[in-house]
């Protein structure tokens, strides 16, 4: 039957051409993104340093289909021999304290020296709406251009103080792929700053002058975790102040013990928006590095990050099966009703929940 003749009958069926070739388009692009790339293909990739590999490879991991954790674990498998190799940095500080501005100068200073910068922003999550703007890549315009730059916005989701469920795992590939310098830029909403501790070498706290917080953050534990405290904006009529608060916060650190690390934690000031005190804060990373590494810290350190995200790990995938078994499901719902209509108490519906036979 000639195509014509075959146009005319879809016709009379009421589907116009322009339909069925829509239908075909569509066909056509559905094939093309199922088809998956084999981890093999995905490793070798990453190795040769392509950026649309690492982004796909960090897409599979982050995916809470439980069909992609084979694949994704052997891409993080074939990934780890060549992973430990870079600086891991953690940046952190109050929303309006300019971290994407920093890290958008930070990031040039690096590459202007050649090394290779990997950026993992960690996008907040609506409780709400369950959505996040991922932005960054907008807010760092100009760093997201340079070649030796790979910058990837994640939403929060429901995990542990904002940070992305597999940002650990991510920093892996990002290695792997021969990034020098990774770089995690927190939510800065408090409990974050606790789980990006836990995977970087050397944690930045970002303060502004005059915020009225500089007694308040002595009180926080967040001083404790800081290798170093960087007071932003530190420009125009804003210097005198912000000079002041290297003062304050300067005393506030020699009031608490020595560290395991030996370091004692320092405070400089900075202007991202006009990339000065760039560079101390790069010499304070390596000045750190260098000390770290010769105690014995480092080491000991990322041994102890790799414990602790094993327990992590543990628990998280417990909570997951838990939660996703259908009987559980089931009788979940049902304890909920039994809530509402105070029949039973929420420590009483998870002890119960807790011991069904799954």
């Amino acid at each position: 039957m000639s195509k014509e003749k075959k146009s005319a009958l879809k016709e009379k069926k009421g589907v116009s051409v322009s339909e069925t070739t829509d239908k075909s388009s569509i066909k056509s692009i559905k094939e093309k993104r199922s088809n998956k790339i084999a981890p093999s293909q995905l490793i070798a990739s990453i190795l040769n340093g392509n950026i649309t590999a690492l982004g796909k490879a960090i897409t599979l991991i982050e995916s809470k289909n439980r069909k992609h954790l084979k694949d994704a674990n052997n891409v993080i498998m074939g990934c780890l021999p060549y992973a430990n190799n870079s600086i891991r940095i953690g940046i952190t500080g109050v929303p309006g304290v300019g971290k994407s501005t920093f890290i958008e100068a930070f990031g040039k200073h690096l590459t202007a020296q050649g090394k290779r910068v990997a950026v993992l922003a960690i996008d907040p999550t609506s409780t709400i709406s369950k959505g996040s703007i991922l932005g960054d890549k907008t807010r760092m315009e100009s760093l997201a251009k340079d070649d030796n730059v790979f910058i990837r916005p994640s939403a929060s989701g429901d995990s542990l103080g904002g940070v992305a469920r597999k940002t650990r795992e991510s920093i892996i590939l990002c290695e792997a792929a021969g990034f020098d310098v990774i770089i995690i830029e927190t939510v800065g909403v408090g409990q974050s700053e606790i789980t990006v501790h836990s995977m970087v070498d050397f944690f930045l706290l970002l303060k502004l002058a005059g915020a009225g917080d500089e007694l308040q953050g002595i009180k926080r534990g967040i001083i404790e975790m800081a290798d170093a405290i960087a007071i932003n904006k530190a420009d125009g009529g804003n210097l005198k102040s912000a000079k002041l608060a290297k003062e304050e916060f300067s005393m506030a650190l020699h009031l608490y013990p020595e560290r395991p690390s030996h370091w004692q934690p320092k405070v400089t000031l900075c202007s991202a928006i006009n990339s000065e005190g760039i560079d101390e804060i790069w010499k304070l990373v390596l000045d750190y590095m260098e000390a770290t590494t010769k105690n014995g810290y480092f080491e000991v350190k990322r041994n102890k990050q790799s414990e602790y995200w094993l327990i992590q790990t543990i628990e998280e995938q417990l909570k997951f099966d838990f939660f996703n078994a259908p009987k559980i499901k089931k009788e979940l719902e049902k304890q909920m009703k039994l809530i509402e209509n105070k029949k039973t108490t929420p420590f009483a519906a998870a002890d119960y929940l807790l011991n069904l036979k799954l």
